[in-house]
């Protein structure tokens, strides 16, 4: 059982979850072991039993770290809010740009190779897929904003923006993960314009006014 009260670390329990995704990704769930990642931690192995009980609750932790890492940058609910994103006005150019930060974050190694991972453990811990699940819906609520405003404005016609997002977001990610092989090949940058930009235009030409 976890230990609770004050003895526990925020930065111990942070080096415990980056060692933790370290060495899952890199041997996979049954092969990874609390003292290998004890070790790359620099804690005891009680450490880190204390922080998270057992090795299937740290593989839980460092799943939803990565969720997190997905939602963070883009579940302000506001396009304007995203870090690199500069809105020009124009549905395509900003869905565009939607687009490619989205890829940016999904095709990102840590994220990658977290859910290859989960793909490989979803039969021994199927509450796994509800994590990615939840990833999608916040990655979805910055697109969801920004079609629900330029529904507002008419430049497009969005009567279910949560569901023209979801789409949108679909689109873009599952075209980047099977051109790169679930992350495991680069993506160039003018691929990964091309993508976004068509995820793009296929929204605009289902929603144009």
């Amino acid at each position: 059982m976890a230990e609770h009260g004050p003895r526990r670390s925020p930065a111990k329990r942070r080096a415990i979850l980056d060692a933790a995704i370290k060495v899952f990704t890199g041997q996979g769930y049954a092969r990874a072991s609390v003292d290998a990642i004890a070790a790359v931690a620099g804690v005891g192995k009680q450490t880190v039993y204390g922080h998270f009980g057992d090795k299937e609750q740290l593989f839980l932790a460092a799943i939803q770290e990565a969720r997190s890492a997905v939602s963070a940058p883009l579940a302000g609910g506001d396009a304007e809010g995203m870090p690199g994103i500069t809105l020009s006005g124009d549905p395509r150019e900003d869905l565009t740009a939607l687009g490619e930060r989205i890829l940016d974050i999904a095709l990102s190694p840590r994220v990658s190779a977290l859910h290859r991972l989960t793909i490989a453990e979803v039969a021994h811990h199927p509450e796994l897929q509800r994590t990615w699940r939840e990833s999608s819906a916040s990655a979805d609520r910055a697109v969801v904003g920004y079609l629900r405003d330029r529904d507002a404005d008419g430049r497009l016609r969005v009567p279910d923006p949560a569901r023209a997002a979801r789409q949108f977001s679909h689109l873009v990610i599952t075209e980047g993960r099977v051109e790169t092989a679930y992350g495991m090949l680069p993506l160039r940058p003018e691929r990964r314009h091309a993508i976004a930009a068509d995820a793009a235009d296929l929204i605009i030409r289902a929603h144009h006014p």
